[in-house]
């Protein structure tokens, strides 16, 4: 039988995903289980933190600026800061440089969660890391530097196509 070139032995009837990506999978939604009730706690939903971090760090933000940040959607940005909106974490005020545009900027509401979602990821961290070696830790960052650059050639190239 002809082989995919996938891997060692894959055969093109083989339909059954491939290890690592099937590994990948398991591990991005054990993560994100984990993040999400790590969160919850805090009355956050997946991403948000994310975003709150970026304000925290960089300030005022346009949408649109924030959408790619996190490799998403106008439609999805617009909806996580409406949450947060209402929730009373962020606020929209007009650019001073541009009156047509809107920045996204942290209240003193969310400054307050900024420990607690700090002490979050280091829980996450904690956890993800567990039993883990200085080294392993190093070596699972260079595979997974090289997972997801092989991911994102293969994504740009398909957007080429």
């Amino acid at each position: 039988m002809a082989t995919t070139g996938a891997g060692p032995g894959r055969e093109d009837e083989d339909a059954t995903p491939g290890p690592v990506s099937l590994a990948v999978f398991r591990l991005a939604r054990a993560h994100r289980a984990l993040a999400a009730d790590l969160l919850r706690e805090i009355g956050l939903h997946p991403g948000q933190e994310l975003l709150l971090l970026h304000l925290w760090e960089h300030g005022p933000q346009r949408q649109a600026d924030l959408a790619r940040l996190v490799s998403t959607d106008s439609a999805a940005m617009t909806r996580t800061v409406q949450r947060l909106e209402r929730a009373g974490y962020v606020r929209r005020v007009p650019s001073p440089d541009d009156g047509r545009v809107s920045l996204v900027e942290p209240t003193a509401a969310s400054q307050a969660l900024r420990a607690r979602v700090e002490a979050m990821w280091r829980t996450l961290e904690d956890a993800t890391v567990a039993g883990m070696s200085t080294q392993e830790q190093a070596a699972a960052l260079d595979v997974l530097a090289r997972l997801e650059a092989n991911a994102t050639t293969a994504e740009e190239r398909g957007r080429a196509h």
